[in-house]
């Protein structure tokens, strides 16, 4: 029996296909790692190149809904265009250094391109309101409606005339006593927007709020 067990231990030949098995693999593993380390300025320049790429998609997607919204609005309602996708800020005429009063809008297309949707607050929300434009085939104009923080409403019409947009509209349960509002707006050649307003005001017309805009991307319409 220990004659069998010590046959069966004696050392046995490595096999053809056993022999340099091992100093082969160490060549390609030396020649595999020195591949990598050729080629990893390539893939870090790689990497750099999809992170770039793919930042400039994002902004592209970012910039996309504006680009769509030219493209698709309501041909009636192009005159607005230039407002659109854009906040701006204004100034009223009263307006003091001691006691600033201002506007800020937000201009969107909305409804597919065949709506128009202005929001804007004054004073940080002290006072705000929502307007939606459309076209009245029945009026063969643009009319909107305007409702406001205050609890009054309002529905006119707009037409551009003369290169300015000229509006009226009747008010409803307005507690100061003004049951119409007429308005002149108009884009100047610097960028700025100005608009300014009368008041039918217990029968008589008076003046009302004048304020000249300004694009301002860190602007915000703020309601309480």
């Amino acid at each position: 029996m220990k004659t069998i067990l010590l046959h069966n231990l004696k050392p046995r030949r490595n096999l053809p296909s056993e022999r340099g098995l091992q100093p082969a693999s160490m060549h390609e593993s030396q020649a595999m790692l020195k591949r990598h380390k050729c080629r990893a300025p390539q893939i870090k320049t790689l990497l750099k190149l999809v992170v770039l790429f793919l930042f400039a998609f994002a902004l592209r997607g970012a910039n996309a809904p504006a680009a769509d919204a030219t493209a698709a609005l309501d041909e009636h309602l192009k005159p607005l265009l230039p407002l659109l996708g854009k906040t701006w800020k204004g100034e009223f005429k009263d307006s003091t250094p001691e006691k600033p009063n201002f506007d800020v809008m937000r201009w969107e297309r909305i409804l597919n391109g065949k709506a128009i949707r202005v929001l804007h607050s004054i004073n940080h929300g002290d006072y705000g309101g929502e307007t939606i434009i459309v076209w009245d085939e029945k009026k063969h104009s643009l009319a909107y409606h305007y409702f406001t923080t205050a609890g009054f409403t309002t529905t006119g019409t707009m037409e551009l005339k003369d290169g300015k947009f000229v509006s009226h509209e009747l008010v409803t349960n307005n507690s100061n006593g003004i049951t119409e509002v007429k308005a002149t707006s108009e884009l100047r050649n610097d960028g700025s927007f100005h608009n300014k307003s009368e008041y039918l005001k217990e029968g008589k017309w008076v003046p009302g709020h004048e304020a000249t805009y300004r694009v301002d991307a860190k602007a915000e319409v703020i309601f309480k």
